[in-house]
């Protein structure tokens, strides 16, 4: 049977979901596929690598650089994650991600971008983390704090704005199974949102807007949808057993390592469970 995994994003609680691959990783856990969004992406990397505890490592080593992440490369660069040293000087020199393992591995992996322009998501096939850093880096570029993000010619942010949990795309890859990793807890919603920040800043992009604005329902039926797909046994959900308090941008090293933590101790509470729904047939 084929296994497919969905990866949510969500800043800083990706570390979250790092855990939780972390706990896959030391279990065996193979998957054939990985669609995901923003963090999810940039984490969910290092699974393919089977490079564990990688993504709590260099975040907890650098983030207290002025190079890494903060207003200083707000306003000197205009993106609050730093182009230059979090996604290119870090995984190529500092703390070296294993591109031939990612690539060896044999895992299809796609992460997920806002078309700007069209306003829709797109899923975009990485077969090289180091040749497609820019649709990586496309995909977590969050609206207001990042320079929007070119790809081919085409206008890019945050996958999370037109489709922040892509089961939908997931299931048409046609996996017998499918797991889900959320970072938030079953009963987090998003609030409504009017939308004017996105209307100011981003006024040339009209179908970006409408769908920007609209995000938070959005999210909220699809959290719903997966509610119901988890109930019929289609989809196999590993979220926070509680709410998670740490920011999208969050600098502190030892909030990294509680949602980390979180993540290592709901999953290993969640394996009996996944190894029931893997070894059981779909049609029983």
């Amino acid at each position: 049977m084929s296994v497919g995994l969905v990866l949510e994003g969500g800043g800083m609680r990706g570390l979250y979901t790092a855990g939780v691959l972390d706990v896959f990783l030391d279990a065996g856990v193979k998957v054939d596929g990985i669609v995901s969004v923003s963090a999810g992406a940039l984490f969910g990397v290092n699974y393919v690598s089977g490079q564990r505890g990688r993504a709590l490592r260099y975040n907890k080593k650098y983030i207290s650089d002025p190079h890494y992440m903060g207003f200083w490369s707000w306003l000197s660069t205009g993106n609050m994650v730093n182009k230059d040293f979090t996604y290119y000087k870090v995984p190529m020199e500092l703390d070296v991600f294993d591109e031939e393992a990612f690539e060896k591995a044999g895992i299809l992996f796609y992460a997920t971008l806002t078309n700007i322009e069209t306003g829709k998501a797109e899923y975009h096939k990485i077969d090289n983390v180091f040749k497609q850093m820019e649709t990586l880096r496309a995909s977590s570029a969050l609206p207001v704090v990042s320079k929007i993000v070119e790809v081919d010619g085409k206008k890019y942010l945050d996958g999370g704005l037109s489709d922040s949990i892509p089961v939908d795309f997931a299931k048409s890859l046609g996996f017998d199974k499918l797991i889900v990793i959320l970072t938030r807890p079953i009963d987090y919603r998003k609030k409504p949102s009017n939308g004017r920040v996105y209307k100011l800043l981003y006024r040339h992009y009209p179908n970006f807007v409408k769908v920007a604005s609209k995000r938070y329902q959005h999210y909220n039926d699809t959290v719903e949808h997966i509610i119901e797909l988890e109930k019929s046994g289609q989809v196999f959900v590993i979220r926070p057993s509680q709410s998670i308090d740490i920011g999208r941008l969050e600098k502190d090293p030892d909030k990294f390592e509680e949602v980390y933590q979180h993540g290592v101790a709901d999953a290993e509470q969640s394996m009996a469970d996944l190894s029931v729904y893997l070894t059981t047939n779909p049609k029983d």
